[in-house]
């Protein structure tokens, strides 16, 4: 309990006071009148007890067992949540959250625009929010969007540069252009050659010539092809958001074709949103069962030229389908010629539940199978575009792949 004990000084305590304070509030036993605690401690114990205290684990099976919880009220678990937020940096307040939606079955409090006003927003929020979209009140709905909207900008503007330096690969530094995108000017050469525009009173230099690098261009026709195919079943949920959000930035390079596929044991072509991220997650069906091999059936018959396509399945392998036939399509599209990769997991944490026998499988066939975070992921299609050895590049980022004798995976930090 020391973060909370720096966060909270009570002020003039004795040593044994300090003692006192610190084991009040381990051990959750909030006493009014004790001076070893100050508001804030009463605070900061009572907003803990009300999901960790004696009963509260009990209130999803039996709200009649449960002493302290949040209740049913919107307006009070929004004031728990500020009252979390006050004493925890934000990584610790999800994990209070997600804490709080599965011990007291909190789902039916997304609904709330008071509830959804007060949380602290992350990717499982999102998941969250789409899977309940169907049942919620239109001024929800409408909150619920904003919030996503606002996540997806978050991710967007962490993912979206490295994604686009990584695919479009490295500057023909032999070349120059006065006109260069943002992200190619040559910034000591620019400053050079604009000295004489010095501002003293900003203490600044207006740049009126840009000079830049200009790219390797490389025409419509010669354009590899990116088809990501995720399951979008119940455990996949956080996979799906940061597929959907990789594949937007991926359709707006001029480098590459892409197409994002989502099934369960439907199929949905989401390609033609892909210039809202943001449509694409409310096009997003979470949950039902999972029908791999019809998914890449589909796949397959829309992939147009094989030697410049790149397959990317993202799915824990779980197959309520025809698994034989599956691997038979997998094994068709490697002997064709495309790229292959099988992603477990596309998550922060990279370590999936996934089914071993059917991953050992896959693997068989020389297919890479393994776990990614997003951060990993723009290397990953990177070196996939280049057609380098996959697992060479895995081993290099210290992910573990899957072998055909199904080693569980764990993705680098």
């Amino acid at each position: 309990m020391d973060d909370e004990a720096e966060m909270n000084e009570p002020g003039a305590l004795t040593p044994d006071g300090e003692r006192e304070r610190r084991w009040r509030l381990a051990i959750g036993a909030a006493d009014e009148t004790s001076p070893a605690l100050s508001e804030d401690d009463k605070r900061l114990s009572a907003a803990l007890d009300a999901l960790y205290g004696d009963g509260a684990g009990d209130a999803a099976a039996d709200p009649r067992k449960r002493r302290g919880g949040l209740g049913r009220s919107a307006p009070r678990v929004a004031q728990w949540m500020g009252d979390i937020r006050s004493f925890f940096p934000a990584q610790v307040v999800q994990i209070v959250q997600k804490d709080a939606f599965e011990r007291l079955n909190l789902k039916q409090m997304l609904m709330e625009p008071e509830f959804l006003k007060a949380i602290e927003a992350d990717v499982n929020l999102v998941a969250d929010l789409i899977s309940l979209r169907s049942v919620m009140p239109s001024k929800t709905k409408d909150i619920a969007r904003t919030i996503i909207a606002d996540i997806v900008a978050k991710l967007m503007q962490r993912l979206e540069q490295k994604t686009a330096e990584a695919i479009r690969g490295a500057l023909d530094r032999s070349r120059r252009t006065n006109r260069p995108r943002q992200r190619d000017i040559d910034w000591p050469r620019t400053i050079s050659a604009n000295l004489r525009h010095y501002q003293p009173e900003h203490k600044t230099i207006v740049p009126e010539k840009l000079v830049g690098f200009m790219r390797k261009q490389r025409r419509l026709v010669d354009l590899d092809e990116v088809v990501l195919c995720v399951d979008q079943s119940g455990s996949m949920a956080s996979s799906v958001i940061y597929a959907s959000i990789f594949a937007a930035v991926m359709a707006s390079l001029p480098v590459v074709r892409t197409k994002l596929v989502c099934f369960d044991t439907a199929i949905v072509d989401l390609t033609e949103d892909l210039s809202d991220p943001v449509e694409v997650l409310f096009g997003v069906q979470l949950g039902g069962g999972t029908d791999i091999n019809q998914a890449v059936a589909y796949c397959a018959e829309r992939i147009e030229r094989p030697t410049k396509s790149h397959f990317v399945l993202i799915t824990d392998l779980y197959e309520g389908g025809n698994g034989q036939e599956l691997l038979r399509r997998l094994a068709a599209l490697v002997r064709s010629g495309v790229n292959v990769v099988v992603l477990l997991a596309l998550t922060d944490q990279g370590r999936p539940g996934y089914d071993p026998a059917m991953a050992g499988s896959v693997a068989a066939l020389g297919i890479p199978v393994f776990a990614c975070t997003p951060d990993l992921f723009p290397d990953m299609m990177a070196a996939a575009l280049r057609r380098e050895d996959i697992g060479a590049w895995a081993a290099g980022a210290d992910i573990k792949v899957v072998r055909a004798e199904t080693e569980a995976p764990t993705a680098g930090e």
